[in-house]
Parts: structure tokens; C-alpha cells; sequence
């Protein structure tokens, strides 16, 4: 019987290869590579249909990580190493015996020669690198992602009308991304000025008129508060605030790490490490307490003088989370449109048509203008 589109030949049905470099995951029935099935969220064997089940220890569980601690870790190693922390170049020998290169952070994909799901072994758990902790697998089908991106393109008002009509044609890739989740109780001390307003009567050529005035209050005060699972993307390469505004994401339904959860799909280690992270999450972290002390200043108006903020019992986590991926060209440009994977959020770059927003401009201004002369002549 001549072997299956995909199959292994080099290793007996159910039983996984592993040769150090690349992982695949047989079919126990006909010798195909398994792939994981978003819709049982199980490996399925796209050949002759059959399931098996992801199976993980009983006692594995998800835990937050002492951000200090594996810092140091990460340290000593890296004396140890030279500092290079680069994966570079790689090479995975498929099952068809052709050599398939992973560049970079790329730990996932497929033979480009048969289509077989390669996965570079030892990458996501080697003792040089943050292990990944937690991940969020697939929920949305490529249908499903497609649709919804049909719905997000018909409701972009400002794009050029051929954009309408055409929509958006490509290939959808399926990739997990690296993110940090970090947590941290903060504590600030903040000064200031409060304002409240307060009116006037004026008069001038015989007419009278309300003022409105500001009486302005110094303040200060402190501010506790406990930040869980900030996210910030791991890798580069990808548009940080289209990745944003992709949350939020369900976190409280992750899993522990497979790397069987990865069949079939492309994944990527981190390149932003571990330390160059939280400065990012700090961004995230002091905005939010900008609000919460303009809160806490009160009055109708507030002044931020300065905000000193410390951040203790800092943990982490390292995920991977699913994004459906596309990049497409419209008149010569190149824009990419993201699908989050788990709640199908829309998220892209789109064209702008210069004559609709042109137009719009146009009208607003009429019709202020029409309100400002009915006003002036009332």
C-alpha cells in the first residue's frame, strides 16, 4: 500500500518522533500526521478521521513565576553562554527527506515539499529559555474567521468603495505568538492640583454673561493597587497596537503547555526578552494609575504633577496565544489583518479613501457653520 500524503515513514503508527530536532504526531491508524481539530479540540487525522485525545498529567498545573528569581537565571546563563541568546538558523529533516529552515523565532510550520506539520523540538522548554507556562488553543475556524473579517471589511465607512466590493483576499495563517503576563501590587505617591469651576457674572457693552472660572487646590496622596496579567507581545515584527486591541483575552481558560496543541498550526518563540518586557507592561500599568489618581483628586478638572510608583511581588507567566493571520495588497500596499483566534475580534490595516473623508469634513464644517449663523442671527 503506498504510504499516505503526509505520513511517517519513519515512525510506527501512534508513536511520536523525535529526533532531537523536529516532532510530529502519527495516526495510530493509518501512519498520517495528526493534526490538532479546533472543533473537538483534539489531534485528528485529516486522512482517515481518527481522534485522539490530548492527554495531560493529572498534577500539571498553571503558576505564577518569580519575575527576580528566573531574571537571575536567565543571568548566570547567559555569563555562561557569552550572552547569545540568538536561535538563529535551523534545519528540521521531514519524514519526505526534505530539510525544511526555521529562522528566527518560527518553531512551528510545515514541509513546503508534502505539507507535513513540523514542530523544532526542545525549543519552547530548553533550559536557555523561559519555559512557556500557559496557552490558549484554537476556537475559531478558519470559516469562522473568515466571515468575520467579511463583516469588519463591509463595516470600514472611510475605505475607498473597491475595497468594499472586493474585500479581502489571501491566506489565512494560523500561529501562536509569545506573549509576558505580568503581576505586580504598585504603590504611588502622587501631588497635584484639583480644580473646580465656579461662575462669574460679566458684564461688557451693556451685556452680561456667565464666566466660567477654575479655583485651583493643591493635593497629594497615596495609592495601592494590584495589577494581574498585563499582557505584552514577545515578539516583533507584528503591529504591537492592532495586537492590543485583539484583548481582551479569555486568560482564565488556559491550559498547560503541549506541544501537541501545536500540530498543524505555525508558532513562534519570544525575541522581546524576559527583562525588556515590563517596562513595556510598566507604560500599561502607570496609565492606569494616571486615571485612577485623577480620580482620586476629584474636582472638575485635575493637574498631575507627580506620580512615584513602586512595584513589588512581581510574577509572570510565559504564554502562547492563537491570532489567524493575513496579509494582503491593495493598490501596491501591504496591510495585515488579525483574527483572535479564541473570540473572533477583528482587528487591521485597511486603505482610506481620501474623497469620502474629504467630503465628510466638508459637510461638518456646512453644518456648524449653518448652526453658528442661526445662532449669530436668532
Amino acid at each position: 500500500m503506498a504510504d499516505l500524503p503526509g505520513s511517517s515513514k519513519s515512525a510506527k503508527p501512534g508513536e511520536s518522533v523525535d529526533d532531537g530536532k523536529g516532532r510530529i504526531f502519527p495516526c495510530e491508524q493509518c501512519g498520517a500526521d495528526l493534526e490538532f481539530h479546533i472543533g473537538q479540540q483534539d489531534l485528528k487525522c485529516p486522512y482517515c478521521g481518527h481522534e485522539k485525545l490530548i492527554e495531560l498529567a493529572p498534577d500539571t498545573e498553571i503558576t505564577e513565576q518569580d519575575f527576580h528569581a528566573i531574571l537571575e537565571k536567565v543571568r548566570e546563563w547567559q555569563q555562561q553562554s557569552g550572552g547569545n541568546t540568538n536561535e538563529g538558523q535551523s534545519e528540521v529533516r521531514c519524514v519526505c527527506g526534505a530539510n525544511v529552515v526555521f529562522v528566527g523565532s518560527l518553531t512551528s510550520s510545515e514541509c513546503p515539499y508534502c505539507g507535513v506539520p513540523l514542530q523544532r523540538d526542545k525549543v519552547h522548554d530548553s533550559p536557555k529559555r523561559v519555559p512557556v507556562h500557559g496557552i490558549l488553543s484554537f476556537q475559531v475556524e478558519k470559516e469562522k474567521a473568515r466571515r468575520n473579517l467579511s463583516e469588519w471589511v463591509r463595516s470600514r465607512w472611510f475605505a475607498p468603495n473597491e475595497f468594499l466590493q472586493r474585500g479581502v483576499e489571501g491566506r489565512f495563517n494560523g500561529v501562536y505568538l509569545p506573549f509576558w503576563t505580568y503581576d505586580s501590587m504598585t504603590f504611588s505617591r502622587y501631588w497635584g492640583e484639583r480644580g473646580d469651576h465656579y461662575y462669574v457674572t460679566v458684564t461688557h457693552n451693556n451685556q452680561t454673561r456667565q464666566d466660567r472660572r477654575t479655583r485651583w487646590t493643591s493635593v497629594s496622596g497615596s495609592h495601592q493597587r494590584f495589577f494581574d496579567d498585563v499582557l505584552v507581545l514577545a515578539t516583533n515584527g507584528m503591529n504591537r497596537d492592532l495586537m492590543d486591541d485583539l484583548e481582551p483575552w479569555p486568560l482564565e481558560n488556559l491550559q498547560p503547555f503541549t506541544q501537541e496543541l501545536l500540530a498543524g498550526f505555525m508558532a513562534r518563540t519570544y525575541e522581546v526578552q524576559l527583562d525588556e518586557g515590563f517596562p513595556i507592561a510598566q507604560k500599561r500599568i502607570d496609565a492606569e494609575i494616571a486615571s485612577d489618581v485623577n480620580g482620586l483628586i476629584g474636582g472638575d478638572e485635575q493637574r498631575i504633577s507627580e506620580i512615584k510608583t513602586r512595584y513589588d511581588a512581581i510574577t509572570f507567566k510565559h504564554l502562547l496565544l492563537p491570532v489567524w493571520l493575513l496579509a494582503y495588497r491593495y493598490h501596491g500596499k501591504t496591510f495585515q489583518v488579525l483574527v483572535n483566534a479564541v473570540t473572533g475580534e477583528v482587528q487591521g490595516e485597511r486603505p482610506y479613501s481620501f474623497w469620502k473623508i474629504t467630503l465628510t469634513v466638508l459637510f461638518v464644517l456646512a453644518v456648524v457653520g449653518v448652526i453658528a449663523y442661526f445662532k449669530s442671527h436668532g
